[in-house]
C-alpha cells in the first residue's frame, strides 16, 4: 500500500501496515469517501486500492442488508456520536462486486473519534462467510439427519416399549421376545447413528482418537468374517489375505469399523459374493473390498465418500455417513481410500495402511555422514 492510500487520515498508520491485517480493512471519511484500503478489501471488488481511493464508499464497495437496502447509508451511522456509539456491531451482509456473482460477507467496524469528539471517519473490517455458511449448513444438515434417522427407531422403541407395559399378560413368550428383540435393534440402530454422527464432528474437528498399537490385518478380519457369518447367509465374504503381511501400526476397532462399513455397503448395494483381499506393497498395505454388482458412474465416485450422499437407486435405510468417516479414519491413519466400478469387475473400494516396517524405520543417515568406524 502507498504512503498516499492513508490520505492523510491521521490514524497513526504508516504505509503498507494496512496490508498487515489478516481481513479486509476500508478506512471512510466522514464524508463517506474512501481514505485508505488493504489489498485484500480491493481484491473482494476484483479490483485494487488505487483505483478505490477517493470513492464513495457505498460505490468501492457496495454492501447491502439482507432486504437490498445500502448498508453504508442506512448502518454506518455517520452521524452518530462517535464517542457514545464507537462500535459498529457484526452484520451479515452482501458484498455487490462490479463483475461477478454477489458474495456473503461479515462486516465489523468502530467510529474513530476525532480530537475534539466529531467523527473522523469509520475503520471497517470486512470477512469472507463462505466458511461460515458452510459450517452452518454443515450443523443443519447434522441436526437434520439426526432428527430424521432418530425419529423412526425411537418412535418404534416407545410404541413397543408402551404397547408391553400396558398389556404385558395378554402376549405369549414368543411375541414378547420378538417385540424386545425389535426394540434391541432399534436401539442399537440409535447408537450406532449416534456413533457416526459423533465421529463426524470428532472428524471435522481433526480431532478423531486413535488408539495406535501393532497389529496384524489377519487378526482384525477374522472377527469381522465371523460377524459376516452370522448376520449374511446367503451371502459368502471370499478372503483372501495372507498371514505373512506385515504388521500394521493402527488402531484394530477403527480398522474394523472401515472393513464393516466397507462390507456391509457391498452387501447392501453390491451382488454376488463379497471378496476382501490384501497385499503387501512396501510401505503399505492395499486392501480391497469388491462385489460383483453393477457399475457405478465414474462422476459419483468421489461423491461416494461425501457426508449424507447416498446413490438415488440405493437400497435400504443409512445415514450416509459410512464411506465419509471410513475416508476420515483411513487418512487419519496416514493412508488413502478411493473406489474404483467397472461392469465387467463390479465395485471396488481399495485403501492402503502404512505397514509398521514404514512407522518404525530408523531416520535416514544424511547424505555425506561419515563412517562412524573412520577415524578422523
Amino acid at each position: 500500500m502507498n504512503a498516499e492510500h492513508n490520505g492523510g487520515f491521521g490514524w497513526g498508520l504508516g504505509s503498507g501496515q494496512l496490508d498487515l491485517f489478516p481481513d479486509a480493512v476500508v478506512l471512510v471519511g466522514p464524508d463517506g469517501i474512501v481514505r485508505a484500503v488493504n489489498r485484500l478489501a480491493a481484491r473482494l471488488v476484483h479490483s485494487s486500492p488505487d483505483a478505490l481511493i477517493g470513492q464513495p464508499a457505498a460505490t468501492a464497495l457496495p454492501l447491502r442488508e439482507p432486504g437490498g437496502s445500502d448498508w453504508w447509508s442506512c448502518s454506518a451511522g455517520f452521524d452518530l456520536d462517535p464517542t457514545l456509539l464507537a462500535r459498529i456491531p457484526e452484520r451479515r451482509l452482501q458484498l455487490h462486486p462490479p463483475t461477478g456473482a454477489p458474495r456473503t460477507v461479515t462486516v465489523t467496524g468502530q467510529r474513530v473519534a476525532a480530537a475534539d469528539g466529531t467523527l473522523e471517519g469509520l475503520s471497517v473490517g470486512i470477512r469472507r462467510a463462505d466458511r461460515r455458511l458452510s459450517l452452518e449448513r454443515r450443523r443443519s444438515d447434522l441436526i437434520s439427519t439426526a432428527s430424521h434417522e432418530l425419529r423412526a427407531p425411537l418412535t418404534s422403541v416407545r410404541g413397543f416399549t408402551k404397547t408391553l407395559l400396558a398389556r404385558w399378560d395378554r402376549f405369549d413368550d414368543a411375541t414378547r421376545k420378538q417385540m424386545l428383540a425389535t426394540i434391541d435393534e432399534d436401539a442399537d440402530r440409535v447408537t450406532r447413528l449416534l456413533t457416526e454422527l459423533l465421529d463426524v464432528s470428532r472428524i471435522e474437528a481433526g480431532r478423531l482418537p486413535l488408539r495406535r498399537r501393532i497389529a496384524t490385518l489377519p487378526d482384525i478380519v477374522q472377527p469381522v468374517a465371523r460377524r459376516f457369518e452370522l448376520e449374511h447367509r446367503d451371502r459368502k465374504l471370499v478372503l483372501d489375505v495372507p498371514d505373512d503381511l506385515p504388521d500394521l501400526v493402527v488402531d484394530p476397532g477403527r480398522i474394523d469399523q472401515v472393513l464393516v462399513n466397507l462390507i456391509d455397503n457391498a452387501v447392501k448395494h453390491g451382488q454376488g459374493d463379497v471378496r476382501l483381499t490384501a497385499r503387501d506393497e512396501g510401505e503399505v498395505v492395499r486392501c480391497t473390498v469388491a462385489d460383483d454388482g453393477g457399475a457405478i458412474p465414474s462422476g459419483q465416485l468421489e461423491q461416494l465418500f461425501g457426508k449424507y450422499y447416498r446413490p438415488r437407486n440405493a437400497r435400504g435405510s443409512g445415514s450416509g455417513l459410512g464411506l465419509y468417516i471410513c475416508r476420515g479414519i483411513i487418512t487419519a491413519h496416514g493412508g488413502e481410500i478411493l473406489a474404483r466400478s467397472s461392469p465387467s469387475d463390479g465395485t471396488e473400494f481399495i485403501f492402503t495402511l502404512p505397514s509398521a516396517r514404514h512407522h518404525l524405520a530408523p531416520p535416514a543417515e544424511p547424505p555425506g555422514a561419515a563412517d562412524p568406524s573412520s577415524t578422523a
